[in-house]
């Protein structure tokens, strides 16, 4: 936090005005914009003939295979590096709940048999293209977060932990925003007011993570949004946008909210960073660098001087790599929409044969979670996570509000035994995503592992039923990261790995790295 760091936007106002004043998500093919992915790094070089026009003005193809980095030399002066833009398809499992589903292969191998030779050089395959990301992250440069309290990706793991930064006092930081072109203004959103959480959620359908070809886009409810953003204490101007003068149109937003997150042996005051989104028409802009340092300002304003994130791609520097597993729980419309697919020896009857699920929950004393439970899932839930390196220190107004279920947003269960005492609890999150362009389905609905505590049945059982509670609910898929204990569960219960990763980050804090398994933190 902190860096003298200043913001390359620049942008002609009678072009802004104009490209903004038509219908929005008019098609333009522009890359993902993820937490906190700063494309401040990566703006398209492209021949006159690669561009189209929108409402009369023109894009940027970005699926050219050229970039130019914008920054600055020593002097001050502006540079801009060529290199090479990735091709692939890791955005789609961003937007569709992590990654797509692998082949659907034979029955047996599915329950945990030997993997097949087609298996295994997926596998290998795999390793091999995350070995060759990793090398091609160290590499090049990153000419914002270069200039961040953060990790460099060439630097050797710590062995202690602390601030990156050295220590400052709200009264160092700046009272001014950071500067905008003219056209543009900062606003506090307030997701309260029915008309600015419908005017966020626009901004996030149309303009947030979508896959690579088009297909998934994460589709955040307003409920959703108001769950994610109203935690007690949070801030309502720690909730930044950017606005159009002229119109007052929204076409940027990052979040923060505050939580004490402990770091091996520390509990740090943090703020957890997310919804960084800027409009299509400006990703061009370099838009997400001036969203970061804002929001930065204003979190050190509240003397808070660290954050957390995650992000699909890779920054200076991952404190930890997970992987999103997928469990189908409807896959013949799985396989419909292109999220999965038949393996070679695979019939779609014997592919619904496979993942069906019981029609009710199989353990004893399952039943939603009720406000009663709040003190008794409190302390099942604080407890287990102080066994992760990594994890959130709830209070238990905190955990109410992240746990009580609200229909359409979060699904909270318990276990009671013979005497109605509380002995395991589950739960997950709705997170669809919109399927673009396809004839028959509109949306997938994915559900995501939450916080999952067992004392008296193995997790593997506890989390079967949180697949039937989900299937219940008409959920298409399942998806958990490889955090916690999760390891334990997800080859027995058919999960398939994804073919991407998520990083957690840490924003101005040192620590030695942490496995996935000892990671006991969910962002939404």
């Amino acid at each position: 936090f902190g860096s003298s760091w200043e913001s390359g936007f620049s942008a002609e106002n009678s072009e802004v005005d104009r490209c903004l004043q038509g219908p929005e998500g008019n098609g333009i093919s522009t890359g993902t914009v993820d937490t906190l992915m700063a494309e401040d790094e990566e703006k398209a070089d492209v021949p006159p003939e690669a561009k189209e026009e929108v409402d009369g003005v023109e894009t940027e193809d970005r699926d050219d295979d050229d970039e130019e980095e914008d920054g600055q030399d020593k002097d001050g002066n502006q540079i801009k590096k060529k290199k090479k833009k990735k091709k692939g398809k890791g955005a789609k499992s961003s937007a569709a709940g992590g990654d797509k589903d692998g082949d659907v292969e034979g029955e047996g191998e599915v329950d945990g048999e030997a993997l097949s030779s087609q298996e295994q050089l997926l596998q290998m395959l795999r390793r091999s293209r995350v070995c060759e990301e990793s090398r091609r992250h160290v590499e090049r440069p990153h000419l914002f977060w270069d200039t961040q309290p953060v990790p460099n990706m060439a630097a050797e793991n710590f062995q202690d932990s602390g601030p990156i930064d050295e220590i400052k006092t709200v009264e160092e930081v700046r009272d001014e925003p950071y500067n905008l072109p003219d056209a543009f203004e900062w606003v506090s959103c307030n997701v309260s007011d029915d008309k600015e959480a419908n005017e966020i959620y626009t901004l996030l359908t149309e303009n947030y993570v979508e896959d690579d070809d088009s297909m998934f886009r994460f589709d955040y409810s307003v409920a959703f949004l108001r769950w994610a953003l109203q935690p007690p204490e949070h801030l309502p101007f720690w909730h930044l946008g950017v606005r159009v003068k002229s119109n007052q149109k929204l076409v940027g937003f990052i979040t923060g909210i505050p939580a004490n997150i402990q770091v091996y042996d520390q509990v740090v005051k943090m703020a957890e960073i997310n919804f960084l989104c800027v409009h299509k028409k400006l990703r061009s802009k370099r838009l997400a660098p001036v969203l970061i340092k804002e929001i930065t300002r204003r979190v050190n304003k509240q003397n808070v001087w660290q954050a957390v994130y995650t992000a699909g791609v890779v920054l200076p520097r991952p404190v930890s790599e997970c992987r999103y597993y997928h469990r189908s729980l409807n896959p013949k419309k799985l396989i419909e929409v292109g999220f999965s697919h038949l393996g070679p020896r695979m019939t779609m009857a014997r592919t619904i044969k496979l993942y069906k699920v019981p029609d009710h929950p199989q353990l004893m004393g399952m039943r939603e979670m009720v406000k009663t439970d709040i003190p008794r899932v409190f302390e099942l839930i604080s407890s287990y996570l102080k066994k992760f390196p990594l994890h959130p220190e709830f209070t238990q107004d905190e955990l109410a509000h992240w746990m009580l279920p609200r229909e359409g947003v979060i699904y909270s269960f318990v276990r009671e035994d013979s005497r109605g005492e509380v002995t395991d609890v589950c739960s997950f999150y709705s997170l669809p995503s919109s399927i673009l362009g396809h004839d028959k389905y509109t949306l997938l609905k994915a559900a995501y592992s939450y916080w999952n505590v067992a004392t008296s049945v193995q997790l593997s059982d506890l989390m079967y039923d949180a697949l039937i509670l989900a299937r219940q609910r008409d959920f298409d898929v399942f998806n958990a990261l490889n955090v916690m204990e999760h390891d334990s569960f997800l080859k027995d219960l058919k999960f398939g790995i994804g073919d991407g990763f998520l990083q957690y980050y840490l924003y101005n804090w040192k620590c030695p790295k942490i496995e996935p398994g000892g990671i006991g933190l969910v962002l939404l």
